[in-house]
């Protein structure tokens, strides 16, 4: 379900099951979570139904957000990263922006590495979220 543009992985795993996984995942990769919206509740809350899960999380490693804005600051408005889940048919899916494409905005050459060093670690966080076992976890 890959994109130019985006990164996803399909899991068997429940929406919550997936967010639960890919925080951990996240977490082993420097990445905090920052904020999660639950878009069904959030809507709600403004008096829309929507009976799709779906879940935005949004995640920033602290050390790679410092290196970003100290060499453009233009960075700021492309942090903090997302992390989606969402369930599509039956089928959840766990996905991101690339952080590579959403920077070439700035045609910034120093930028260029440091994109590609974050989407990395994200795509090892989804990818690890997929195979994660958290059933167990506490």
């Amino acid at each position: 379900m890959s994109s130019q543009y985006t990164y996803a992985a399909k899991t068997d795993k429940s929406v919550p099951e997936a967010v639960k996984a890919v925080q951990k995942s996240l977490k082993e990769h420097g990445f905090g979570t920052l904020w999660e919206m639950n878009v069904p509740s959030k809507l709600q809350e403004k008096g829309v139904d929507y009976d799709r899960e779906a879940v935005i999380l949004e995640v920033c490693n602290p050390k790679q957000a410092k290196r970003a804005l100290d060499a453009n600051l233009e960075a700021i408005y492309f942090l903090p990263c997302k992390v989606v889940v969402f369930d599509a048919d039956g089928q959840t899916t766990i996905g991101m922006m690339l952080p590579s494409v959403m920077l070439e905005a700035l045609q910034d050459s120093n930028l260029n590495a440091f994109a590609h060093e974050v989407e990395d670690a994200l795509r090892q966080s989804i990818d690890l979220a997929v195979t994660t076992d958290v059933s167990n976890d506490a």
